[in-house]
């Protein structure tokens, strides 16, 4: 009856490390009125989990130093004190780096294990699925005919924007990964039209040499010099989706790129942040449209999968350093 949860120890100065997790043996906790224990099976490790590591003001509070780090999980109920739910369903939730956890019913969504492999529920079909769907659809308003360039592209939600934006009718899909492994990847199995290595070379000059005919839309998860080639490649009334800037969470100092953001002015081009939280109302679309698209095969997805809950914090430096194709994913 012993649980295992991970702890941030120190918030990071740059690049995080090991240092900077305590993995913590404590016993597992017991239910009160009104709530349900869940032994997890699967935690989601995320980018902007490294934001959350940091005191700074964001849009979601800060990890408490001392205390266990949260994030999606998909496990079984093990004890319910409730009605909705009870021993033996598979739930989705938000309170993962553990190995156990204990929360009201509100909090869990009951998900179909038959329907779709579980850990499915926490990328293609989950968070990073409806993120890549929001951002294009919603955010940026890709349109039939749209040449569209995505960054990070072998990511989780990088590798779904760009296969819907292909399924969705674009003209040209371009992506941009971190080997030639991965550049492969996006073109021979998901379907990109081109895409390139960001580090065989200066990404404006691969950019162009992709889109001679420039790009219309542009999904962002990696901001700096992406996003000033972006720019520079972007038509007339182009659309950004900022949806990650990963290249910027270890820095130290402020970044200079974009330094072409006056562009702005002559190309009338719009740029939006997002958080997927805001596009709740797209829930149900977006699982009728992708949920059929997974199970026909006509939208592929790829895991990258670290066994141990005490593996966790390795593979989340993992994740930072690009070491994952789709989506990072620790089995317990």
């Amino acid at each position: 009856m012993t649980a295992t949860e991970i702890r941030l120890a120190s918030r990071p100065k740059g690049t995080p490390t090991l240092e900077n997790f305590d993995v913590v043996d404590t016993d597992v906790p017991t239910p009160g009125p009104g709530q349900v224990l869940v032994r997890n099976t699967w935690l989601s490790v995320d980018p902007y989990m490294r934001m959350r590591m940091s005191s700074a003001k964001s849009y979601a509070a800060p990890y408490e130093v001392g205390k266990a780090m949260l994030g999606a999980a998909v496990g079984e109920v093990v004890e319910s004190d409730v009605d909705s739910v009870g021993p033996g369903d598979t739930v989705l939730h938000g309170f993962g780096w553990r190995s156990h956890a204990v929360l009201k019913a509100r909090h869990i969504v009951k998900v179909d294990p038959q329907a779709a492999p579980v850990s499915s529920y926490l990328g293609v079909l989950g968070m990073t699925g409806m993120t890549a769907y929001a951002g294009l659809f919603d955010v940026a308003s890709m349109r039939e005919g749209d040449t569209v360039f995505v960054s990070g592209a072998a990511g989780a939600v990088g590798s779904v924007a760009g296969q819907l934006a292909k399924l969705k009718g674009a003209k040209r899909v371009i992506g941009s990964a971190g080997s030639a492994e991965k550049v492969r990847w996006l073109t021979d199995e998901l379907g990109f039209d081109a895409a390139f290595n960001y580090k065989d070379g200066p990404v404006t000059e691969q950019l162009a040499s992709a889109a001679l005919d420039g790009i219309d839309v542009y999904f962002d998860n990696v901001g700096g010099e992406h996003l000033e080639a972006a720019i520079d490649s972007l038509n007339l009334h182009g659309r950004i989706v900022v949806c990650g800037m990963i290249s910027q969470y270890n820095a130290t100092a402020p970044t200079p790129a974009p330094r072409n953001l006056s562009q702005i002015i002559a190309k009338r081009f719009t740029m939006r942040g997002m958080l997927v939280g805001d596009h709740e109302h797209l829930r149900s679309e977006f699982q009728s449209e992708v949920a059929p698209l997974v199970a026909e095969g006509r939208l592929k997805y790829s895991e990258t999968v670290v066994d141990g809950i005490r593996n966790t914090p390795q593979a989340f430096l993992d994740l930072l350093a690009g070491a994952n194709t789709g989506k990072m994913l620790v089995r317990l």
